[in-house]
């Protein structure tokens, strides 16, 4: 492993300052007293270069890492061939939750919904963009470089906010404060004039081979999010990244393993751990990874074992012969938990007027539910894997909210 630290220099280097001028926005409205704290020059972070920087990781660190990473890559193993139909569910899951950390919350109904109909909601319809940014991550697996992360970025707001989709931010921009300026942020990410660099070096950081999978992709993410190298969507394209890597990694190979609903369960200690990382301490945020990644793989089996035993319960109720199209349409209603006339003829490939005839089985079984109450453009659910969706996603909830 490259090392090139000089003697006395911490091993992991911290987030510098620098000292930038302000040009307050005089448009909007605020009191004397508010403009007179936002006046004058203020501080922007400079993220260090990592590109070659040497990770040391505390053994206990490096152990529980290589724990969760054995367990990531033995849930990857186990059932993503098993249940190769239900890593729609999983990575719609993720999407959800990774969305919902940054307070986008909708039902598991809404979010079909709007995979069917894409402006049911705003919600639901930017967690399904961000599904797409998931799905454009593991395209763009085998090669994470600028152009990779930009197109993640298209794909989660090129319908929410086609002005900046794609596109580096050209402003300065901070987290947390008042909307008149940097001064008294939380934290203020490089000027705009940096972003391009200090994405070329984490790029190249993320290239490198010498490095344990999850402490890697905990110090890329950080890394990533202290950049802030987005004007909004930083954290879902960030979170995004994380399933890239993982996957350009050969962590996983078959499925998205849902890390970011692991992430949840204490949104404080995540942002405590991105604060110090940036003063140049890199172990929290890897053991927050680690514990991501051991709560996601048990919410994720406990999705996975309610959904076969919602399969096994259609078994008992479904009354066709074996050869039945509707067998195939209670297995898609897995994947797509609502659907359309003009989806289950496209998906499985049968005519558009035979529809309503393969779905009649489900409707009598109570298995799937119109209602739309409409002669056409009928839409129908099945209750059952939206409700085991929303066990998920209730388990995956916030436990803590954070303080910015």
């Amino acid at each position: 492993m490259s090392d090139h630290t000089t003697q006395g220099e911490p091993s992991w280097p911290a987030v510098r300052y620098e000292t930038l001028p302000w040009s307050a926005d005089e448009s909007l409205p605020a009191s004397r007293t508010a403009r007179r704290r936002h006046r004058g020059p203020y501080q922007a972070a400079v993220t260090p270069e990592i590109a070659a920087r040497r990770l040391t990781v505390p053994p206990e660190t490096a152990a529980e890492a290589e724990d969760a990473a054995a367990e990531v890559a033995r849930f990857d193993a186990e059932l993503g061939h098993e249940i190769a139909p239900f890593a729609a569910v999983l990575l719609r899951s993720e999407s959800a939750a990774s969305s919902k950390i940054e307070n986008l919350t909708a039902s598991a109904r809404a979010i079909a919904e709007a995979e069917v109909h894409p402006y049911v909601g705003r919600n639901a319809s930017l967690i399904v963009a961000n599904e797409r940014a998931m799905t454009a991550a593991i395209a763009l697996a085998d090669r994470i470089n600028a152009d990779a992360i930009l197109a993640m970025h298209a794909a989660l707001l090129e319908r929410s906010r086609p002005d900046i989709a794609g596109r580096w931010r050209d402003q300065q921009v901070w987290i947390g404060g008042s909307d008149l300026g940097p001064h008294g942020a939380m934290f203020v990410p490089p000027d705009h004039h940096r972003v391009e660099g200090a994405i070329a070096d984490l790029v190249a950081f993320i290239e490198r081979d010498d490095i344990a999978v999850l402490a890697h992709a905990a110090v890329a993410h950080a890394q990533f999010e202290s950049i802030h190298p987005f004007p909004d969507g930083n954290g879902r394209t960030g979170r995004a990244l994380v399933h890239a890597q993982l996957r350009h990694k050969r962590l996983t190979r078959n499925v998205t393993v849902p890390v970011s609903a692991g992430l949840l369960t204490d949104t404080n200690a995540y942002f405590a751990a991105l604060t110090r990382y940036r003063a140049g301490d890199p172990t929290p945020i890897i053991e927050q990874f680690s514990r991501a990644a051991f709560a996601a793989i048990g919410n994720g089996r406990r999705l996975v074992d309610d959904l076969h035993a919602v399969r096994s319960g259609w078994e008992e109720r479904l009354r066709v012969r074996r050869d039945a199209t509707a067998w195939r349409v209670a297995d898609l209603l897995l994947q797509r938990p609502v659907v359309s006339a003009a989806v289950v003829a496209s998906e499985l490939g049968i005519a558009p007027q035979n529809t309503y005839r393969s779905l009649r089985p489900l409707l009598d079984a109570g298995i799937a539910v119109e209602f739309t109450d409409k002669k056409r453009n009928q839409l129908w659910r099945a209750p059952d894997v939206l409700d085991a969706l929303d066990r998920f996603a209730t388990r995956a909830g916030r436990r803590n909210r954070p303080t910015q």
